[in-house]
């Protein structure tokens, strides 16, 4: 029988990566928050891989930070190992990346969450939602009806979950928990554009039957960057991982057995990630490669089970064991969790606001794979940004909105209600035009002043933020006025880096824009240089080095800008815009942008279709 529960500002709907932060950013913005699970024990669950990071998602997880998240704290204080990927490369695409305790990683959440005034962390299973009066109501499996202000969806791979190994396909949440089948009918029955996507996670083995000195051992980085711009914690590396290769033996055992696998039989209908396929997928879409790389990941210091990156599958577990004894170094690898691949429901993102709440339903907001996205990372900053908007609407302030100019976060979103996706999406370096800019090292340099004015960011952390602005400020001025006379140590350091002999007398801000020339071989030669934290002296080493291209970068968001901030009405009617082409007319319509920045990156809609559009709102006063 029904029965009237507690009411609630805002509901989130998983506790997930996504919910974690929608939840956190609610309550911490003063609404009174609840989020459900299904499961309290797997809050915060990690069940693709226990990593955090890695390229282009470091820059997402750097940035959650920045704005006053959670993921980059709890992610330091749970690191196995810590490494920043592609440092052979320009610092663009530098991505932080860390083994991560999957269980302790949960548990620390969890407490966070417990512990977070205005948030009430609940086990229940939400049945049914539905709009009433302005407002929402929704149901459980135990017949409590709850009303709220908001809601949040953040239902990751639950929503109608199936999972299919070879022959054998159930009804199932990720890791073996319920899905949420009822809710998947009811809001199809609301009118949300629902489809099916998928996802698969690799074989996870015990650590005792592993040969790890076949395989080639990789260790963490000696200098260790954190997540957060909090330094204060303590991150170290106490777990290497391994890397192996599949072989000819492997291809051969997943050619034979092609015909079992869900994913060529037609059983699956779900669209799979793009950019992570399945071992399967790998081997038949690149058939001229001999082998792929496999990393053999620990899941935790208090577990001896490990995880195959990279082997990833939806075949029977007999052609599993197959594949992994194939691979040298795990020959006689025990399962402890065989590989499988989920199908789910999640929404077509171009129903959704910047804001991320839909448009046809306000109050209702979806984020992270409900959204059509993969990836915690990805998850967690739509959560944050979720819960920060439906938070500051029933608080009557300002919205949040990030747009490509200001971050990967910003990217993402606008990716996602611009443009859709066919298939999991999932954030690249490449997706940026402005990844020079959008650093990951200048994640809070960027985004804290947003996170202080929405009110995720403390006075205390504002303060240190404005001291290091400071501190940066100093240290540029100070170098760009300093010259160094030439000497035999230095021709030393020239020598070895340059193939054309400098001029005496070179000053230092010439040198360091030299690429081959860094702040670090200049060091010695700098007697006064002052006693400054790493990140102060690679802020101003990238900046000078990196000054013109950076420059040229800003006039192309500076003129991005005008476009960005000039508002579309809600209630224009394209087909009365005389010039505008009946296709862009057709996709104006269809996703409604909110900006003319929006509307230029929509498909089909054409430069001069733009200048049709700002020629109207000019005259009409817009």
């Amino acid at each position: 029988m029904e029965y009237t529960a507690e009411n609630f500002d805002i509901a989130v709907i998983g506790a997930g990566h996504a919910g974690i932060e929608a939840g956190l950013a609610a309550a911490r913005l003063g609404c009174k928050t609840v989020v459900f699970t299904v499961n309290l024990d797997w809050v915060g669950n990690m069940p693709c891989n226990p990593s955090i990071g890695g390229t282009s998602k470091g820059h997402l997880v750097r940035e959650i930070d920045a704005l006053g998240g959670e993921m980059g704290i709890a992610a330091d204080k749970n690191t196995l190992q810590s490494r920043m990927l592609n440092l052979g490369k320009g610092p663009a695409v530098h991505s932080l990346r860390a083994q991560i305790d999957r269980r302790a990683y949960s548990d620390y959440m969890k407490g966070v969450m417990e512990k977070t005034e205005n948030l009430y962390l609940r086990q229940a299973e939400i049945v049914d939602i539905k709009p009433d009066a302005g407002e929402w109501i929704l149901k459980t499996r135990l017949e409590a009806l709850h009303r709220v202000k908001a809601v949040i969806l953040a239902t990751g791979t639950f929503l109608a979950g199936k999972v299919y190994i070879g022959d054998v396909c159930y009804e199932s949440g990720p890791d073996g928990m319920f899905p949420a089948v009822q809710l998947a009918e009811a809001l199809k029955k609301l009118g949300l554009p629902t489809r099916r996507f998928k996802t698969g996670t690799p074989p996870r083995v015990n650590r005792r039957s592993v040969d790890t000195q076949a395989l080639e051992p990789q260790y963490g980085d000696e200098n260790i960057v954190h997540f957060s711009f909090d330094n204060s914690i303590e991150v170290r590396n106490s777990e290497p991982c391994y890397v192996t290769y599949t072989g000819a033996e492997t291809k051969k055992v997943i050619l034979e057995n092609l015909h079992r696998s869900p994913l060529y039989s037609g059983r699956i209908d779900g669209v799979g990630p793009r950019y992570c396929p399945s071992i399967e997928d790998k081997i038949v879409r690149f058939s001229e490669k001999e082998r792929h790389q496999i990393f053999v990941e620990p899941c935790g210091a208090k577990t001896d089970e490990m995880y195959l990156q990279g082997l990833s599958s939806s075949l029977p577990e007999d052609v599993q064991l197959k594949i992994v004894h194939s691979i040298p170094g795990l020959e006689k690898a025990e399962f402890l969790r065989t590989a499988y691949a989920i199908e789910y429901d999640c929404v077509n993102p171009l129903a959704l606001r910047q804001t991320l709440e839909f448009k046809e339903f306000p109050g209702l907001y979806g984020a992270g794979q409900f959204n059509g996205s993969s990836g915690y990372e990805e998850a967690a900053a739509q959560g944050l940004v979720a819960g920060m908007n439906a938070a500051l609407k029933i608080l009557g302030k300002e919205p949040l909105i990030l747009d490509r100019t200001t971050s990967y976060i910003g990217t993402l979103i606008d990716d996602l209600v611009t443009k859709g996706c066919t298939d999991p999406y999932r954030m690249m370096t490449s997706r940026s035009e402005y990844r020079l800019i959008l650093r990951q090292d200048n994640a809070d340099i960027r985004l804290t002043e947003f996170g202080y004015k929405a009110g995720l960011i403390s006075e205390e952390r504002h303060r240190r933020f404005l001291d290091k602005l400071e501190l940066i400020a100093k240290e540029r001025e100070r170098v760009e006025g300093l010259s160094i006379p030439k000497t035999e140590a230095l021709d030393a350091v020239l020598v070895s880096r340059e193939t054309s002999p400098m001029e005496k007398g070179v000053k230092m801000i010439e040198l360091l824009r030299r690429p081959q020339i860094d702040y670090a071989a200049l060091a010695p030669f700098d007697k006064a240089r002052p006693d400054l934290p790493r990140e102060i002296f690679e802020q101003v080493e990238i900046d000078i080095k990196y000054e013109g291209y950076i420059k040229r970068q800003q006039q192309q968001i500076n003129e991005m800008h005008r476009l960005e901030v000039k508002r579309i009405p809600e209630n224009i009617n394209y087909s009365e815009i005389t010039g505008l082409r009946l296709e862009a007319i057709e996709k104006l319509e269809k996703i409604m942008p909110e900006t003319v920045g929006q509307a230029s990156r929509i498909s089909g809609v054409s430069p001069a279709d733009i200048s049709v559009l700002l020629i109207f709102l000019e005259r009409s006063g817009i």
